[in-house]
């Protein structure tokens, strides 16, 4: 039994769906360069355009109904037997909630989709940049759109180059609408002098510490002004006075004239290619190779990985001028990236996904599991700031999560009780599960108690 074939489907993946291990062993290596495919959604939910619409339309009819609404309470007052129709209180219950119904879909998609996978590799790089690109669904507006930055912006520049994916993000309008972008505009701008308004730097300075130099970069305020006043005008169409043009939407006037010095480089062009040009110089920039490298060692291989596994990725990046693609050949074909011990705790959601590709439970409901992982200290789209989840383990490990996790390890052990033990070790683990653990599970008084030790085994919280 191949060690590394184990540790490419549970330190790469979300663990060994039924033969998976078995497929791994003979070529562990490109069994995971085989998995770097773009993740594939359910194409019919509604895309972020579509959504924007529909919630114009549904603040259209909130409008509509709350007219009729206080007409009949002025009929009312004139004359006490005209109270408001039935019709009207069924209109209103039937009120659609586009957000919440959107945001449910997608999370229970791409959870389904990871579990269901069989290029799980692919969707833990996903889970990876968005949370690195972290945007949270709060209010109507982000409640529907948070989860369409991966779908759109992330996956589909997943093995392509960070320059691209950086300007797919900052052009999404969920990145744009949750860092108040669409009401940035450079004080020299038409609309800055006629109006009064200036700039927000808040996605500018996101962008220098969160999402590409970071935190320690060489960078400095006069740059969050510089990259500020160059995606100023960046915007996001309005139904109400861009008929038919939701999404991205560049305002010409709102766009600070001149050329702006960002991180050593002058740049001079005009418009939008402005702050694009910008962009471009920031994802190709040594320190931003670095800090991205480093992120990425860090949640595959461990909190602390070592820095000649991070100076491997760092080299392949600028080889490559950042093709995500081949940094994360890099990283798995480093040899410290194979070390048999296992270092690295896992999330909420990324225990959740491993337990039902191991035992093909049945998917939770959706309200369940948007519910599960609200528990678990990991809801969906809801990490409350740009920076998204931690990811260490002291993030993660702590009594009241262990307590919860067991909880659920049991119910849902229960929901599997008729698999055979000593099969799902086997088809988890081969011969690699430790004695003791092998003993603690198949010794264990009842089948629930076994599966639930497998799910709670230091072979499975760790990879």
């Amino acid at each position: 039994m191949s060690v590394h074939g184990l540790i490419a489907v549970n330190r790469f993946g979300y663990g060994a769906k039924p033969g998976e291990l078995a497929k791994a062993i003979s070529n562990p290596q490109g069994f995971l360069k085989q998995q770097l495919k773009q993740p594939e959604f359910n194409r019919v939910l509604p895309s972020a355009s579509e959504l924007m619409q529909k919630l114009y339309q549904q603040r259209q009819q909130a409008k509509m109904l709350e007219s009729k609404k206080q007409e009949s309470q002025k009929q009312q007052t004139q004359n006490k037997e005209s109270a408001t129709s039935p019709s009207n209180n069924n209109q209103t219950k039937k009120s659609p909630k586009v957000q919440q119904q959107a945001y449910r879909d997608f999370c229970q998609d791409s959870f389904k989709a990871a579990v269901k996978s069989d290029n799980s590799l692919s969707w833990r790089l996903l889970d990876f940049f968005s949370n690195h690109f972290s945007v949270t669904a709060q209010g109507p507006v982000m409640t529907a759109l948070a989860p369409t930055l991966e779908r759109e912006a992330i996956a589909p520049n997943l093995f392509g180059s960070f320059a691209d994916m950086l300007d797919a993000v900052v052009h999404h309008p969920a990145m744009l609408v949750y860092l108040n972008n669409q009401q940035s505009f450079g004080v020299n701008s038409k609309i800055g002098k006629r109006k009064g308004k200036g700039l927000n730097e808040n996605l500018a300075r996101e962008i220098l510490e969160l999402h590409t130099l970071g935190v320690d970069g060489p960078y400095n305020q006069t740059d969050v002004i510089a990259l500020a006043k160059g995606i100023s005008g960046w915007s996001v169409s309005n139904k109400s006075k861009h008929s038919g043009r939701n999404g991205f939407f560049y305002r010409d006037a709102g766009h600070e004239p001149g050329s702006q010095q960002l991180v050593g480089k002058r740049f001079t062009q005009k418009g939008e290619a402005q702050g694009r040009a910008m962009l471009k110089h920031l994802a190709l920039h040594p320190s931003t190779a670095k800090f991205v490298s480093y992120k990425l060692a860090k949640h595959f291989i461990s909190d602390e990985p070592e820095q000649e596994l991070v100076n491997a990725l760092v080299a392949r990046w600028q080889q490559t001028q950042g093709n995500l693609k081949q940094v994360v050949e890099a990283l798995i074909e480093h040899p410290l990236a194979w070390q048999s011990e296992r270092a690295k705790f896992i999330t909420p959601r990324e225990h959740l996904i491993f337990a039902h590709r191991v035992t093909e439970a049945p998917l939770p409901k959706t309200r369940n599991l948007i519910g599960l992982l609200n528990q678990l200290g990991q809801r969906p789209f809801k990490a409350g700031s740009p920076a998204g989840y931690g990811d260490t383990e002291g993030e993660w490990l702590s009594d009241k999560v262990m307590i919860d996790r067991i909880t659920w390890s049991r119910m849902l052990a229960a929901k599997v009780n008729k698999l055979d033990v000593k099969q799902l070790i086997e088809q988890v683990w081969g011969e690699q599960l430790s004695q003791r653990s092998y003993l603690s599970i198949t010794r264990a008084e009842s089948r629930v108690d076994a599966i639930t030790l497998l799910l709670m085994s230091p072979e499975t919280l760790r990879r």
